[in-house]
């Protein structure tokens, strides 16, 4: 929130008012200053100025931020590892019958900056529990993964023709050694197989089985509260959610990061569900909705199992500016994540939306962790999706699965492709199948490609925003 604390300066004068430029509306500059200015007599003009044209000139988007900005201000003698916690924007913004607006509270190019529990639930895919562990085991926890880390590595991949690393450290842990058998030398990620996969720790198995209950209780009240007629959405799984794999990262400072992306799909089926647990320095996770594009679109942001295109370097470039502006349309929203605090992220996530952990300029240093975050995402590998059972390209390795996000007449639609070209020193293959589940998200194996639907394949590719 420091982009909205403004230090002590001099009051405005009017004409310095009017030199700055707010989108146009009905009302004028100095009348909605003046209602600002009413709502909030002890912060300064010019404070309020900065605030309302961050707000797109909205005086009900600017009095939340002013709102949250003193909700969420830490306490002198706050807790260790405490998280304040701000007042949701629906008691500032209703509509008549006091309902949480339904309209879209994001705007173009802007940032919506989300604390509250009822807002990030009210707005995003997801819901959050803050102060999520007892204050003792969550510093516990972030302790032993802090050690843990020091067996971290950077996975690396190929994008277009340059092999980069992922701007952060991360490690799988599983729970048996069997389990870790199996993660070396039969679940691909990327094309390739994970060398990094550790047991889990005493803590992280202890945590685990709170995680369990608190994501099965969050889908629940999701679904009684945000489904039509309260029902699961198509392809959900109606089973219990039972997390069996844990990627653990880490963020050494303000400008590690990820960029915008969906989660691979591949052993966690249609509609997965991740439970996200953060520990350490506070960080921003954005997130933000696909936009489907056009026919006449269909070509951008288009890239080959190989990681090449047929178009030049330019033209990519191009390309990926044009992505840029159609995702930006709507707008992101930032969901801040204090220490101790699980955000799940629901089955609508992963088909619909991309997520990132943004870069950030400069972090409040955390007591035991300094500028460092540990991020621990809990995910359901289903047995129907074993790599035993998954089809294989024709370049010998697991297909992956995917959603077609951008293509419209397609979108939704689930299908297996080679992703062998992501890994460094390999070249993928063309092959291509649509993939059918049955209303609960299970596989139905017995469908089959026709020779036609294979050279469509560029038609339904996506580029991730890997960073």
């Amino acid at each position: 929130m420091d982009r909205f604390i403004a230090k002590k300066r001099p009051r405005l004068s009017p004409s310095s008012v009017q030199q700055q430029t707010l989108p146009p509306d009905e009302d004028s500059t100095d009348m909605k200053l003046a209602i600002l200015l009413s709502l909030f007599p002890d912060i300064e003009q010019d404070a309020l100025l900065d605030i309302l044209i961050s707000s797109g000139g909205s005086i009900e988007d600017a009095s939340a931020v002013v709102t949250a900005q003193r909700a969420y201000k830490p306490a002198k003698k706050r807790a260790l590892g405490a998280s304040a916690i701000q007042t949701s924007l629906t008691s500032h913004i209703t509509t008549e019958a006091g309902l949480p607006p339904k309209k879209q509270l994001t705007r173009k190019g802007k940032t919506l900056h989300l604390f509250s529990p009822e807002d990030v639930a009210a707005h995003t895919p997801c819901t959050i529990i803050h102060n999520f562990l007892p204050q003792d085991e969550a510093d516990a926890l972030l302790l032993e993964l802090l050690d843990e880390s020091k067996h971290f590595s950077r996975y690396r991949f190929q994008l277009f023709d340059r092999t980069v690393e992922s701007p952060h450290t991360s490690s799988l842990y599983v729970s048996t050694p069997e389990e870790l058998r199996q993660q070396t030398s039969e679940y691909t990620y990327g094309g390739g197989f994970r060398s990094n996969v550790r047991q889990l720790t005493p803590y992280l198995r202890a945590v685990s089985a709170k995680v369990q209950r608190a994501v099965n209780d969050e889908i629940q009240k999701r679904i009684q509260t945000c489904y039509p007629d309260g029902e699961k959405l198509k392809y959900q799984s109606p089973k219990e959610w039972v997390p069996n794999a844990a990627f653990v990262n880490c963020y050494d400072g303000p400008t590690e990061s990820v960029g915008y992306h969906s989660d691979e799909l591949t052993y966690l089926g249609p509609r997965a569900i991740i439970g996200s647990l953060s520990l350490g320095v506070e960080r921003e996770f954005r997130v933000r909705r696909t936009v489907a594009s056009d026919d006449d679109e269909r070509n951008e942001s288009e890239v080959s199992p190989t990681g090449s295109t047929a178009d030049s370097p330019s033209k990519r470039k191009a390309t990926s500016k044009g992505t840029d502006v159609r995702a930006d349309a709507q707008g992101q929203i930032s969901i801040h994540l204090p220490h101790n605090s699980l955000l799940v992220m629901h089955a609508e996530m992963q088909e619909e939306w991309k997520h990132a952990i943004a870069p950030a300029q400069t972090v409040s240093p955390h007591p035991l962790s300094g500028n460092r975050r540990i991020n621990i995402t809990y995910r359901w590998y289903r047995d129907s999706l074993h790599p035993r059972n998954i089809p294989r390209c024709r370049c010998g390795t697991h297909a992956i699965l995917r959603c077609v996000q951008r293509k419209r007449e397609n979108r939704g639609r689930y299908m297996w492709m080679c992703y062998a070209g992501y890994e460094p020193g390999k070249k993928g293959c063309t092959f291509f199948q649509w993939a059918e589940f049955d209303d609960d998200g299970e596989p139905l194996w017995e469908i089959k490609p026709t020779e036609d639907e294979a050279p469509t394949l560029r038609n339904f590719i996506e580029e991730d925003d890997k960073q």
